[in-house]
């Protein structure tokens, strides 16, 4: 999942083959009442037949894959009932935050419940990531699977039917597959989750694509945004990525566009990917943050759905627990997500070389010390929270010289591309490879160097060796070239670690200002500032000079105060620079050339 606020960032997804090989058992039958949205909760009605006295505990989400946060789902749940074939309610007792009780499961017949939407559900803590949420108005709903629906104790692999009661003139987007009576079928609840669902006053695009199906639902709140636009901005890069991966491991992609008030980003999922995003002019510049975007979730369709570890296939969604391999999903993906676009011609070198830039000042504001395989294994907690958005950055970087050093290793023939096509090809979606073996089986698939590497900067962290790799394709590299000039500067960090607007870092002079690492924004210069409407209110700063006032509203141990802040005068430093070598040896230009051109 990829978020865009400032210094804050997520993504994810899950394979759910263990549904389609269940037994036969339960039927399972959702209803949802979308002509009803007066009070912005989701009517939820659940037929059953042929539950068993295991299947007494009704479970809705602690949290979903690949969020990194507790979302105890249960918190904007109302009215559970449980009834029997001819009506009569049913004792069923709330027990814990997310768990129901059926006192006689097997002659249940139907449950019943209405649950908040979580766009406009104010919480105390832990607050839905809005494309991880859901949206219910007067002109469109935004379902995500584990926000709406909860499974029976037993029955998380048991096939399911999904109806949406919905004013007939509302067009529907999902990557799920109906029947001849308008059932969507999920094998599975894994499967429900890894489906969004968006239905509305929508706009529609489609397109064949190598034997793949590209479908863009769109709801943009003004109308701004059209599915064919963003089809017809996208095409390059659909071109990019099928000659990356060679052929799409899928016959039919679905892309969820919501434009409306707030900027948050993406969730991926194996057949389709849901953005969240605020309405604002086309503008080509807004296009390619669209595609760039697009590209990371869309790449997913290799890593996690062909590549993942069976703690990813088997999702526990009762006790989150965490992958070893987030460097894998998510780093990877994200280097993946920009050097198929230089490779393709879609990005110039300077352009790639400036994002390549752009992470490594990402990672100056993070903690170094702290691994990838640490980051990964603390993500649920509020340590791993403050360093989660570096997997995009630190995660991206450590792919980026993985893949040089595969290629030097090679000759120039065999990079970090060839090597997520071959375990892609020997993995898949229905096999996983071994959590705790991983690493072995990365090494056996190439060389014994890169054990080596992978100690250094994946399982530890240390510093990274971005001149030297970089130098291996004739690319100068500098760390830091003082000007001499002086320039603005803010004096902190910001970032939303575990979901609340924060500051991460502060320096000494701001600390004498009265900032501390982890207070809570909450207004500047009086204007309510959130993880909502951070991308509006906070570019204010940039609006001021050297030497101007300015007021953060924090929230510290409980109790709110206003701290008068100005802009700081700092000598600049012009940091992770960039520029090809014309004295490159023939071996440096070789290889520059294959990195560049490996498709």
């Amino acid at each position: 999942m990829k978020r865009i606020i400032a210094a804050c960032g997520f993504a994810a997804m899950l394979a759910f083959s263990t549904g389609a090989e269940a037994a036969k058992g339960p039927e399972l039958t959702y209803t949802i009442n979308l002509n009803d949205r007066a009070d912005d909760r989701f009517k939820v009605t659940l037929d059953v037949k042929g539950l068993k006295p295991g299947n007494d505990i009704f479970q809705f989400a602690a949290t979903a894959p690949g969020t990194y946060q507790t979302m105890d789902i249960g918190r904007f749940v109302e009215g559970f009932k449980a009834y029997d074939k001819k009506g009569r309610e049913l004792e069923a007792k709330q027990i814990s935050t997310n768990q129901w009780q059926l006192s006689k499961p097997e002659k249940v017949r139907k449950i019943t419940y209405s649950i908040a939407e979580t766009f406009d559900t104010k919480v105390e803590k832990d607050q839905i990531y809005a494309m991880c949420g859901t949206s219910l108005e007067q002109d469109h709903a935004l379902i995500n699977g584990q926000a709406v629906f909860g499974y029976l104790r037993g029955l998380q692999a048991t096939p399911a039917r999904i109806k949406l009661d919905h004013p007939k003139e509302w067009l529907v987007g999902t990557a799920l597959s109906s029947d001849k009576n308008g059932y969507f079928q999920a094998s599975s609840y894994d499967h429900i989750v890894d489906s969004p669902i968006m239905a509305g006053q929508l706009t529609k695009a489609e397109t064949k694509y190598n034997g793949t199906t590209i479908d863009i639902y769109t709801y943009s709140k003004t109308g701004k945004i059209k599915s064919q636009d963003l089809m017809t901005n996208m095409t390059a890069m659909l071109e990019s990525a099928h000659k990356f991966v060679v052929d799409f491991p899928v016959d039919r992609y679905t892309f969820l566009y919501h434009f409306e008030d707030q900027d948050w980003g993406a969730w991926e999922h194996s057949y389709s990917s849901g953005y969240v995003m605020k309405e604002k002019d086309y503008t080509p510049e807004y296009a390619q943050q669209l595609t760039n975007i697009a590209a990371h979730e869309f790449f997913h369709i290799i890593t996690p759905l062909n590549i993942h570890s069976e703690i990813i296939e088997q999702f526990n969604f009762v006790q989150p627990t965490p992958s070893q391999h987030l460097w894998l999903y998510e780093g990877t993906t994200e280097w993946a997500s920009h050097i198929m676009q230089l490779r393709s011609g879609m990005k110039s070198l300077p352009a790639y070389l400036a994002d390549t830039r752009q992470k490594l000042m990402i990672d100056d504001q993070l903690d170094k010390s702290y691994s990838l395989q640490k980051l990964a294994l603390t993500s649920y907690t509020p340590e791993g929270h403050k360093q989660y958005f570096n997997i995009y950055n630190r995660g991206a970087l450590v792919s980026t010289l993985l893949d040089i050093r595969l290629l030097e290793l090679s000759g120039g023939k065999r990079g970090l591309r060839e090597v997520i096509n071959e375990l892609s090809k020997e993995y898949g979606p229905k096999k996983a490879f071994p959590e705790n073996e991983f690493f072995e089986v990365f090494t056996a698939k190439t060389y014994p160097e890169i054990a080596d590497f992978m100690n250094r900067y994946i399982k530890n962290a240390e510093p990274l060796p971005v001149a030297s790799y970089f130098g291996k394709l004739g690319i100068n590299y500098d760390a830091a070239t003082s000007t001499g000039n002086k320039v603005k500067g803010f004096g902190y960090a910001i970032g939303a670690p575990g979901g609340v607007l924060s500051l991460t870092q502060v320096g000494e002079e701001m600390q004498r200002a009265g900032l501390q690492p982890g207070d809570e924004l909450v207004a500047l210069d009086g204007v309510a500032v959130s993880l909502g409407n951070a991308n509006q209110v906070l570019p204010k700063l940039s609006t001021l000079n050297i030497g101007d006032s300015y007021t953060f509203t924090i929230k510290r141990n409980g109790e709110q105060k206003d701290i008068a802040c100005k802009i700081l005068s700092i000598d600049e430093v012009k940091k992770h620079l960039f520029e090809v070598n014309e004295q490159a040896t023939p071996q440096q230009v070789a290889l520059r050339t294959n990195w560049m051109q490996n498709l």
